[in-house]
C-alpha cells in the first residue's frame, strides 16, 4: 500500500510541477465558464425594434410602453407603414418590427411581427420574447409562466453542458496523454516491472486526475453559483455523486485511449476526435437532440456526456431528486463498466504479449 501511495504522490507532484498541465487543468474551466457565461450568450437584450401603428390609442400605447420597459427590446423609432419598417430592417437599422393593426384596441389582436431572419435561431428567440411580453398584458387571455428559469438566462443551459464537456475532456485527455508519455519515454516498462502490480501502477496514475477533476468540479460549481448566478436547486450530495460516476467514466475512457495510442499526438487527436466533436455537437450542449435527424439521434444515444448533462440540468436547475435521474445514472454506470472492462482487458492482453 505504501508503494501504491508513493506512486500516487509521485504522479501528483509531476502534475503540479508541469505548468502547462496546470494551466490546462485550471485555466480552461475558468475561461470556458466566463466565455459561455458572459461572452457566448443567447440571452435576448436590446433588440432594436421599430413600432408600426396607425392609431395611437391608449391600448396600443400601453403595449408599446410594455415593450420599451422590458430589458429585451429597445424602441428605435415609430413609423406609419410596414414597408417603412422593412426598409429599416433591410438597411440593418433595426432587428424587428411590431405592427399594430387599426383594430388592435377594440379586438385586442391584429399584431404582426416582422423579424430579420438571417439568423433563424435568434429570430425565433426574438419572436418568442416579443410574444411573451405582448401576451402578458393585463387583460390578455394568455398568461405565460416560465418555470425554473424565469429570466431565461442562457447560463442555466450552458453551465451543466460545460461541466460535462470539461470533465470529459480533462479527465480522458490528460489521463491518456499521461500514460502514453510514459510509453514514449520507455519508462512504462520500468514501472511495470516494479514491485507494485501493473494494474496498480495504472490506477495510481489515474488517482491524481480523479482528485484534480473533483477540485475542478467544485470550482465550476462555485463559479456557476457566485459568478454566473446559476442556482443549485437540487441536493449538492447527489450532484457530486453523479459527477464522481461521470469522472470515473471519463478516466476509464482515457485509459482505453492510452491502450490504443502509441504517441502523445495520437492520444491527443483521438481525444479530440472521439470526445470533443461528439460532446459539442451530439450531447445536447448546443443543439437539442430531439431536433436532429434520426440517424444522429441514434449516434447521440451512445454519447455519455448527453446523459450527464441531462442529469445535471434536472438536479441543478429543476431541483429534482435522485429518483428522477435514475435512468441517466444507470446509463452512466453501464458506460463506466463497459469502458473500464475493455480498457483493462486490452491492458492485460498487452502485458501478456
Amino acid at each position: 500500500m505504501k508503494q501504491f501511495l508513493s506512486f500516487v504522490i509521485k504522479e501528483g507532484k509531476h502534475i503540479l510541477r508541469d505548468k502547462r498541465t496546470m494551466l490546462i487543468l485550471f485555466g480552461m474551466p475558468v475561461v470556458m465558464m466566463l466565455l459561455f457565461g458572459f461572452a457566448i450568450s443567447t440571452d435576448v437584450k436590446n433588440v432594436r425594434t421599430v413600432v408600426v401603428m396607425a392609431n395611437s390609442d391608449h391600448q396600443t400605447q400601453a403595449a408599446v410602453n410594455r415593450l420599451s420597459q422590458s430589458e429585451y427590446f429597445t424602441i428605435t423609432t415609430t413609423v406609419a407603414t410596414p414597408q417603412e419598417a422593412e426598409r429599416l430592417i433591410r438597411s440593418q437599422k433595426a432587428d424587428m418590427a411590431v405592427v399594430f393593426g387599426r383594430d388592435f384596441a377594440s379586438k385586442k389582436g391584429g399584431i404582426q411581427l416582422i423579424v430579420d431572419g438571417s439568423d433563424p435561431n435568434m429570430a425565433q428567440l426574438w419572436t418568442n420574447y416579443a410574444q411573451g411580453v405582448l401576451t402578458n398584458m393585463q387583460g390578455s387571455l394568455v398568461n405565460t409562466k416560465m418555470l425554473y428559469n424565469p429570466q431565461m438566462k442562457s447560463a442555466y443551459n450552458f453551465v451543466p453542458a460545460i461541466m460535462g464537456m470539461l470533465l470529459m475532456l480533462i479527465c480522458a485527455m490528460m489521463t491518456s496523454i499521461s500514460i502514453v508519455k510514459e510509453k514514449e519515454r520507455g519508462t512504462m516498462e520500468v514501472l511495470l516491472v516494479s514491485p507494485v502490480r501493473p494494474l496498480m501502477v495504472i490506477i495510481a496514475k489515474a488517482v491524481p486526475y480523479l482528485v484534480l477533476a473533483f477540485v475542478i468540479l467544485v470550482t465550476i460549481l462555485l463559479m456557476s453559483r457566485f459568478v454566473l448566478g446559476v442556482p443549485l436547486q437540487g441536493s449538492l450530495f447527489w450532484i457530486l455523486f453523479v459527477s464522481v460516476i461521470y469522472i470515473l467514466l471519463a478516466l476509464s475512457l482515457g485509459l482505453l485511449i492510452s491502450n490504443i495510442a502509441q504517441t502523445q499526438l495520437v492520444a491527443l487527436l483521438l481525444s479530440a476526435m472521439v470526445l470533443l466533436m461528439p460532446v459539442v455537437m451530439l450531447s445536447g450542449m448546443m443543439f437539442p437532440v430531439e431536433s436532429m435527424p434520426t440517424i444522429l439521434q441514434w449516434i447521440a444515444a451512445v454519447v455519455p456526456p448527453r446523459y450527464y448533462i441531462e442529469a445535471m440540468r434536472k438536479l441543478m436547475i429543476m431541483g429534482v431528486g435522485i429518483s428522477e435521474v435514475a435512468r441517466e445514472v444507470a446509463i452512466l454506470i453501464a458506460f463506466t463498466v463497459f469502458f473500464l472492462t475493455i480498457a483493462l482487458k486490452k491492458f492485460n492482453t498487452r502485458l501478456e504479449k
